[in-house]
């Protein structure tokens, strides 16, 4: 029974995709479903991926493994409880990716593989979050002579020669309060657009010095490393990029558009259209409205990767457009004029017009990748927020 409803809502995914305009007579174009429950099941969770950029599901995840907190707050801070996007400006490009660092040495030495990030992303900003932990102090005269200490971060040229002027690059310093504890971020973009080819990424380098120059005293000043402290402390690179997707009619690419509240209503009838929409209903046909399209990521067997959210509603519109269109059916000017050639029958082979999504909406997903980073990616055109006639 489960199977079944699984299968019967992966061909709706499929419809709501392709349906955006009335199919013609032409069949040569329509796709017929193969007779084989497993291979439209196959098909459909493919398409499923295409939609969402994903080349697959990761193949094997630890379980017990939890996304940085980081990653977490930036998803509640740019979408709703639905995955809805609050507001498409809140976020820099489309995709955010978290890698931890690969090497766990005992030096300020970190290596991050790159690899799932793809040629077609434009790398936008890179940052590398440390976090300093709270000093041990071993001598009250330093506290007394020194408040602050000189962190900077350099990329490695050459990693035999890293602790050398000619091995490394300094991309960035600042001075840190030796008191504080908590995240430290430094911009390393520089770093990772010269790691164009993996086989230049020789790693980022940190240094931690006093105000005299000299080496600071470890005992005092102190960052979490992956090998010694919980993963919810370890060194990570957070990168923002841009994939190039992006829809056509949806709100967020709208010059200074934010994002508005979905209406939990369909469109309600103009009163001078009462009459006409109760004969619809009588005789079956309801006016264009949305109606609700859950899409539920454990049903299809994505919950083991996805984050957030556990599912959404992506809505889909359905419903007669007749003549005449009134305004509370979201025409166009070209629909009305359709509507009325279709009625006054002028062109054979003329359609009424179609009920269709005429406001869309992004969505996030926070996932596990296939090495098991952390990714947040926002979706144009995800969600039916209202439905015309089109």
């Amino acid at each position: 029974m489960v199977h079944t409803k699984m299968l019967g809502f992966l061909c709706i995914i499929i419809f709501f995709q392709a349906c955006t305009s009335r199919p013609t007579e032409n069949t040569e174009d329509i796709a017929v479903p193969a007779e084989n429950p497993e291979q439209v099941r196959s098909e459909a969770l493919k398409r499923l991926l295409e939609v969402f950029g994903i080349d697959g599901p990761p193949h094997s995840l630890h379980h017990a493994k939890q996304p940085p907190q980081y990653m977490i707050d930036l998803y509640n801070t740019v979408a709703d409880a639905n995955g809805v996007t609050k507001d498409p400006d809140l976020l820099e490009g489309n995709t955010v990716r978290s890698f931890f660092d690969k090497v766990h040495s005992d030096q300020m030495y970190f290596l991050f593989n790159l690899s799932t990030v793809t040629k077609s992303e434009k790398i936008l900003t890179a940052e590398l979050h440390l976090f300093k932990l709270k000093p041990r102090p071993t001598e009250h005269a330093y506290f007394t002579r020194h408040h602050y200490c000189q962190i900077s971060v350099y990329l490695v040229m050459d990693k035999h020669k890293m602790q050398l002027p000619q091995g490394r690059k300094l991309l960035s310093s600042k001075l840190v309060p030796i008191h504080s504890s908590g995240w430290e971020v430094f911009s390393i973009t520089q770093a990772v657009r010269a790691w164009n080819d993996e086989s230049h990424n020789h790693g980022i380098l940190v240094t931690v010095r006093n105000l005299a120059g000299g080496h600071a005293d470890t005992n005092i000043i102190r960052f979490a490393s992956g090998k010694d402290h919980h993963e919810s402390k370890h060194p990570m690179l957070v990168l923002f990029t841009d994939d190039g997707r992006r829809g056509v009619v949806s709100l967020g690419n709208q010059p200074g558009g934010h994002q508005l509240a979905i209406p939990n209503e369909p469109n309600a009838p103009a009163p001078n259209r009462t009459r006409m929409t109760r004969a619809l209903q009588e005789d079956g046909h309801l006016p264009c409205q949305r109606h609700p399209l859950y899409v539920d990521f454990e049903e299809i067997g994505w919950s083991g990767w996805i984050i957030s959210p556990r599912g959404y509603n992506a809505y889909h519109c359905k419903g007669s457009c007749p003549f005449p269109l009134g305004q509370n059916m979201r025409p166009t000017n070209h629909a009305t004029v359709q509507s009325i050639i279709n009625a006054l029958k002028l062109t054979q082979g003329v359609y009424s017009p179609c009920c269709v999504p005429d406001k869309l909406f992004s969505i996030n997903l926070l996932y596990f990748d296939d090495d098991e980073n952390v990714v947040l990616k926002q979706y144009d055109d995800m969600v039916a927020g209202t439905c015309g006639c089109h």
